[in-house]
């Protein structure tokens, strides 16, 4: 049985995902986030001309839930319009890190059918990376 909470997250990921502006790409994605609290955030990917100034699905969710007050990413789902799962690009997986907890769970979705495909923690995505408690 799926978990009710991804279910949602990957419904409104998917409603989330048709506001993309992807003129360039044609590939929109939409990504939600739960925090520590259950509270849910959601982004898609604005294209810009200059491509390096893209945003990404995963990096606006968690720019809304740093925006509400929140700093731990509990869960996040990802999809994408392509036929193929969809993953964080390398510096979303970067910033998933950042707020990332070790029990942080990162779930890529079939768009069609909202179903989880695979699962993931950070330390899979991004091994050995490099995080806050570099710095202190």
């Amino acid at each position: 049985m799926p978990d009710p909470q991804i279910a949602l997250m990957a419904k409104k990921a998917r409603e989330i995902m048709h506001n993309a502006y992807a003129p360039y790409s044609h590939y929109q994605v939409g990504a939600c986030v739960a925090a520590e609290d259950d509270s849910l955030f959601v982004g898609c990917n604005i294209e810009n001309a200059s491509f390096r100034l893209t945003s990404c699905a995963e990096a606006a969710a968690i720019s809304a839930m740093v925006v509400a007050g929140k700093k731990r990413i509990k869960s996040i789902v990802i999809m994408g319009s392509g036929t193929e799962l969809c993953a964080p690009c390398g510096a979303c997986r970067q910033t998933i890190r950042e707020f990332a907890t070790s029990n942080t769970k990162i779930y890529l979705c079939d768009s069609a059918t909202c179903e989880v495909c695979k699962v993931f923690t950070i330390e899979q995505l991004l091994p050995n990376s490099f995080g806050p408690q570099h710095l202190e």
